[in-house]
């Protein structure tokens, strides 16, 4: 059994673990989420989560989250429905919270549900980050594979050429053609 799985997980927890996988990012090759996505995991308005957050900065230092720039926002506009500026939706920068910063900020709210909610969000990282190294483990071993068979498609068309100068000699081989020739009686 897993470390972070002792108990089974309901099935409210394994929507929630699909659903805040699909939610999450990577950025400047990190993978994060959103403080909007974060505070409805953990069931409060983003401000509130960002209240908390700033009320403890120092518990959040630049590798637990950190402020998007508009041209890693602009990206996020049509991906993951933010609304444009200036029509009611985006009017500050979203902070991107790594799977650290996402566990900290549960521990600054501190209400039972997103105590709850953040062993699911550290599942998700967890199951991600499993995702991931499979598929590096599977590319290692196509990569294998692809040259094992390589190698033998090349020993292949060896073969094969050397089959056809056997079978295609460029002259007579003993200098007079072979077979019945019905003008020589």
């Amino acid at each position: 059994m897993d470390l972070l799985q002792s108990r089974p997980m309901t099935k409210a927890q394994v929507i929630a673990l699909d659903e805040i996988q699909s939610r999450i990012l990577v950025l400047r090759g990190q993978r994060v989420l959103l403080d909007s996505d974060l505070a409805h995991f953990y069931g409060v308005p983003t401000h509130r989560l960002n209240e908390a957050v700033k009320r403890n900065a120092d518990r959040f230092p630049s590798d637990f989250r950190f402020h998007l720039i508009p041209e890693e926002v602009t990206p996020l506009i049509s991906q993951i429905a933010i609304s444009k500026p200036g029509r009611g939706g985006l009017r500050k920068m979203p902070w991107a919270f790594t799977e650290h910063g996402a566990l900290m900020a549960a521990n600054v709210l501190n209400s039972p549900h997103a105590v709850q909610m953040s062993i699911v969000v550290v599942r998700a990282f967890f199951a991600l980050r499993r995702m991931i190294l499979d598929h590096k483990a599977l590319s290692s071993k196509l990569a294998e594979l692809d040259a094992r068979i390589g190698a033998h498609d090349e020993q292949l068309v060896e073969i094969i050429e050397a089959i056809r100068r056997l079978t295609t000699p460029d002259g007579p081989i003993h200098g007079r053609k072979i077979g019945f020739n019905p003008g020589n009686q």
